[in-house]
């Protein structure tokens, strides 16, 4: 996996993860990642957000469309099961030994994120993007990355 490498404007250093607000499904992937970093290393923002627009413009991503999970780390950036597969290695043990899997040939990931990414409002449901998860912790989210979904 080559990540792209981010110019500027500067992005954070530690690992975000930028998700959809409105999914119930990216709700819960983000309430499991947050129980499994216990030590905290991962951030997050949704994609409505201010700071999760502001980063996807930085990216030449667009800003309207929301059909991939992201991850920034370290000045890179990563995308659908390459994003998910790469936050996994920031999960404390035993959960981060399922980052093995981005080792996974990428169409084979990509594809069956793709999948599950076209279906999720279909078979998970959609909200309104109120009640994100980690209320309880609200320091985990960037400053405006809990912003109301626009």
């Amino acid at each position: 996996m080559n990540p792209s490498v981010i110019s500027s404007p500067p992005l954070p250093v530690e690992p975000v993860l930028l998700f959809d607000g409105e999914c119930n499904l990216c709700h819960r992937l983000v309430r499991f990642l947050m129980w499994a970093d216990r030590h905290g290393r991962l951030r997050f923002a949704t994609v409505q957000s201010s700071t999760g627009q502001e980063m996807l413009r930085s990216l030449a991503m667009p800003t309207d469309r929301f059909d991939s999970v992201v991850l920034l780390a370290s000045g890179r950036h990563w995308l659908r099961s390459a994003a998910f597969f790469q936050a996994l290695r920031w999960l404390d043990w035993p959960f981060c030994w399922l980052s093995v899997a981005r080792f996974l040939p990428r169409r084979l990931g990509d594809a069956l994120y793709d999948g599950v990414a076209r279906n999720r409002y279909q078979w998970f449901g959609r909200n309104d993007g109120q009640d994100l998860p980690g209320s309880e912790q609200p320091w985990r989210y960037l400053p405006g990355g809990r912003d109301r979904p626009r």
